[in-house]
């Protein structure tokens, strides 16, 4: 278990009262419309003052994650602190060059003279609300992005992680302009209190249940709403894979934070010839990664609270399979050793529920297809698919799956620049990178119309005649290269010799209203 530090000192949480959540918003909203966050160099200065709190505060994000969820101090530093780090000076690296305005592509020839460009806007006041599992980079980087694009921001961390919670208020209080950006504090009551109200976009992490909750919320103002959820991510494996790789990803799936990762795989799919091996590395990797066990020592994370530790010991309790490696629990410690147990049908406890923890089903297929129809049955559209095989393995479960993210040969995908979301049941809606960016913005269509093309335009007013008809048919009207079968025609090098192209249409349009 990790040693605590008491001569870090963390005030106790307190929610925020309901009575001035209202009041808040305003404040937050009024600073939007004023265009406070307009100025590109502002939203960078406070870019820069969150990346020096973080730095500063590492200790205290540290300590908090330890008292929390008993999570060692590398990982802390690996999944949030570093990570925060490098997302907001990545961020400020490209920040200029994503909010360019840009050229509107596959423009008509004809239409160019309007200059169509596209513009970032920024959506207005948002509300992120935060999970707890990762309890400062869940909370903390779609905050950076939603900076980053120009709006204004409540922030709601999750109250289950109390020492991470007030952490996080205090990094948001001490460096960022407080009109601008607030945090509330609560838990049900609070959380009603804040859907109640209108916003541009709101952001949530967490359970699908709560998801559903969000969205119905935000349905009568037609709010549209981000989603990142879990799911019951599967990892297929073939015979064509490295044990020794595969069982080294996996097992590092089911460690870090102590499996408590909405990418990490829920069950294992691995061809039946390959099984007796993969167990045999299984437990290789785990005597490599803790000699004495992951309950001694400080190097594995501890389940976030009780209910969570009750709800994967029910899941364990419940499963009509065999353990092949762990199984070892501490409820006083919130402790659950990284567990794999072999089922036989996809409706054991272990399949249908989401982990969410250090524990795994793993079974057996014949086939790369039969795992790919088991997955599908089991849940159509997953967070996270990882494939361990060859490279006709991977395009066989990519074809034959959805998800929002594919993991070729490695247990979950860790590239912190990548775009992240979900798809179907396991969310709506991609962030990070230059992502961060599209998720908090309207992307706005302007023109300029110059007052030369007036003789042009004069085909749109009335009264309309059939001379500006066939005007329009030239502008419009380009030959298609197909039949009314849909056959496309052996002779479609022929419009560009008769004139069909955009281009030349634009020509022709012109010289007619010059003629005119």
């Amino acid at each position: 278990m990790v040693v605590l530090d008491e001569s870090i000192k963390i005030r106790p949480l307190e929610y925020t009262p309901v009575e001035t959540i209202q009041k808040k918003i305003a404040v937050a909203r009024d600073a939007f419309y004023d265009s406070k966050t307009r100025p590109v160099e502002f939203r960078k200065l406070q870019l820069r003052k969150l990346y020096w709190a973080i730095r500063d505060n590492q200790d205290r994000i540290s300590e908090a994650l330890a008292r929390d969820m008993g999570r060692p101090s590398y990982e802390s530093q690996l999944a949030e602190i570093l990570w925060l780090q490098g997302e907001i000076l990545f961020t400020l690296k490209n920040l200029d060059k994503w909010l360019k305005d840009e050229s509107a592509p596959d423009i008509p020839f004809i239409w160019k003279p309007l200059a169509p460009k596209i513009r970032k806007d920024p959506m207005g006041t948002v509300l992120i609300i935060g999970a707890c599992n990762y309890p400062f980079l869940l909370t903390l980087s779609p905050m950076i992005g939603a900076i980053a694009a120009g709006n204004t921001v409540v922030l709601k961390p999750s109250e289950q992680p109390t020492h991470s919670a007030q952490v996080t208020q205090e990094l948001v209080e001490s460096a960022l302009d407080p009109s601008c950006y607030t945090v509330v504090q609560g838990a049900v009551t609070e959380m009603q209190a804040l859907l109640a109200e209108k916003w541009d976009k709101i952001f949530f992490t967490g359970s699908q249940n709560v998801g559903r909750i969000v969205s119905k919320a935000a349905a009568p103002h037609m709010t549209p709403v981000v989603l990142e959820l879990g799911g019951l991510n599967p990892a297929i494996v073939t015979r064509h894979a490295d044990p020794r790789i595969v069982a080294r990803r996996l097992l590092w799936a089911k460690t870090i934070n102590g499996g408590q990762t909405c990418t990490a795989q829920n069950y294992i799919l691995v061809e039946k010839s390959f099984l007796p091996a993969l167990v045999d590395e299984l437990k290789k990797a785990y005597k490599s990664f803790y000699p004495s066990g992951s309950s001694k020592g400080p190097d594995f994370t501890r389940i976030v609270n009780d209910k969570a530790f009750q709800r994967l010991k029910a899941m364990l309790d419940n499963s009509k399979g065999k353990i092949i490696m762990g199984g070892q629990l501490d409820e006083k410690e919130r402790y659950i050793e990284q567990t794999f147990i072999e089922v036989d049908s996809i409706e054991d406890s272990m399949v249908i529920n989401e982990a969410f923890g250090p524990i795994c089903a793993v079974m057996t297929v014949n086939s790369v297809e039969e795992a790919i129809g088991l997955a599908r049955k089991v849940q159509d559209t997953t967070l996270g698919v990882s494939v361990f095989g060859n490279s006709s393995d991977h395009q066989k479960v990519m074809a034959g799956l959805r998800s929002g993210s594919v993991s070729l040969n490695d247990a979950q995908p860790h590239v912190n620049t990548l775009a992240f979301g979900g798809v179907g049941e396991s969310g709506t809606g991609a962030y990070r990178g230059r992502s961060s960016i599209d998720v908090w913005t309207h992307s706005r269509p302007y023109t300029n119309t110059p007052k030369w093309m007036e003789s042009l335009l004069d085909v749109r007013y009335p009264p309309y005649t059939s001379s500006k008809l066939r005007m329009l048919q030239l502008s419009m009207g380009t030959t298609p290269d197909f039949d009314r079968e849909g056959r496309q025609s052996r002779f479609t090098w022929l419009k560009y010799i008769i004139g069909g192209t955009p281009a030349s249409a634009a020509t022709r349009v012109a010289a007619y209203a010059v003629s005119k």
